[in-house]
This record gives C-alpha cells, structure tokens and sequence, in this order.
C-alpha cells in the first residue's frame, strides 16, 4: 500500500514588501508610462494613478502609498499644493514620501514644493534605472538632491526671493556645533551621507548621526528642508561652497 505523500507547506515570500507608488500627472501618457516602468520592478508596485493633485490627495490618503510621483504643473489643484496638503494633514508616520517630477530643472515652482515639504525632484526626460534609484533613496529616507541640479535651483530661488516673515532667522543655527555646520554646509552642495563621510574621513554611520541632531536642533522634517534652510539662513551664499 502506497503511503500518501503530505503537501509541502507553500513558499512565503521573503524580504520587505514592495514599496506602494502612486503617481500623479496630468498628462495620461506619462502618467501611464511612468506607472508601467515602475511596475516592471519586483520591489515596486503601482497602487494608483492620478489626474491631478485633487485626485492625488484623495488617493493617497485612501491608500496610504510610500511613494508619490508627483508632477509640479497640473490644473486646479497642482503638485506644490496637493504636497503642502499630504504633509500639513496626514500624521508623519503615514505621509508618503514625495517625488516632484518636473521638465525644466530651474523650474520656478520645485522651490515652493520643496518648501511645501517634497523630498526631492527629478527630470521628466530621466533615465529608467535613475528613477528606480530615486525612489528607492526617496523611501529609504533620504532627500534626493543632486549636485548638478538641486544645489543650483535653490540657490537661485533663494537669491531671487527676499527673505519672508516666517523664515528661520539665521541666529537657529547658533545651537549647531562647528561639525554640525560643516554638514549642514555639505548638504546644501546636495553631497550624500557616503559623500559628506570621505570628505570628512569620518564614518557614514556618524554622519547619519549628525544630520539627525541638525534636523532636531533646527527643528526641520527632513534633509531637504536643512539644505533649503542652509540659504534662507545665508549660511550657504549661492553659487559658492567650502574649500574641499
């Protein structure tokens, strides 16, 4: 008599789950696009696309993605506003991390939308493997902010813009210690934690902890704001940086 052979248990998937996208965009074309490319990466999924930042705030307060693609220019509502809204409202622990996609790289609006709380920005016409790196840096945290593009933006918004009323006055970055300002200064020339530690000669794993007290010392949300803040306070004067 033959014995029953038992069913092996099935296989669970191992690793963290897929990172959760949507992604807004007026234009169908590239919203679909976009949405395609993105879904094509194992450790990616697409949960919604969205018209407009009306119809990007309700989705992704519906769903709660970790990611948003969000374009700067759409109508009625646009991504500056739909971003200010998703930060100002939602609590920290579900605020998706926020994607401005733009197709000018000194486009007037980034600025505002970094100042309304994006993570970051990235050029229509980017490569594919750039922009699953970019959401990857995006979700694990970090602020994407290229050397070539980024520094070069907020510099010149924030030389063309007289300080506003509610700006952080230079005198906050008095409770920075002289290497906290060396980062804060490296940040602002849109330098990584791997980048900020060879120029250093320290460890990554100390930079990380650097940035983390300028964020709480300065009370801002992320590395984005320290480098926006970096040039409305003056510590970094546009168009120059430290010695290497």
């Amino acid at each position: 008599m033959t014995t029953p052979q038992s069913t092996p248990p099935p296989v669970l998937p191992s690793g963290p789950p897929p990172l959760r996208i949507v992604v807004a965009d007026d234009h169908q074309v590239v919203r679909t696009g976009f949405a395609a490319l993105l879904d094509t990466q194992p450790d990616f999924t697409v949960v919604g696309t969205a018209g407009d930042g009306t119809e990007a705030v309700r989705i992704c307060r519906e769903l709660r993605p970790d990611v948003v693609l969000m374009d700067v220019r759409m109508p009625g509502t646009d991504g500056i506003e739909a971003t200010r809204q998703l930060t100002g409202s939602l609590p920290e622990a579900d605020r998706p991390r926020i994607l401005i996609l733009t197709t000018f790289d000194l486009d007037e609006y980034v600025y505002d939308a970094l100042r309304a709380g994006a993570n970051g920005f990235l050029l229509k016409d980017v490569t594919a493997e750039r922009l699953f790196d970019a959401v990857r840096i995006i979700a694990d945290g970090e602020a994407l902010l290229a050397p070539t593009v980024t520094r070069r933006l907020i510099g010149e918004f924030t030389r063309q813009r007289p300080p506003r009323p509610d700006d952080r006055p230079a005198t906050a970055l008095t409770a920075l210690t002289d290497r906290e300002t060396q980062v804060l200064r490296l940040l602002a020339e849109g330098l990584s934690n791997a980048e900020i530690a060879v120029r250093l000669v320290v460890t990554e794993e100390t930079v990380k902890t650097h940035v983390s007290r300028i964020l709480g010392k300065l009370g801002l949300r992320d590395r984005t704001q320290a480098v926006v803040a970096a040039y409305e306070t003056g510590l970094v004067v546009p168009g120059t940086h430290e010695p290497s």
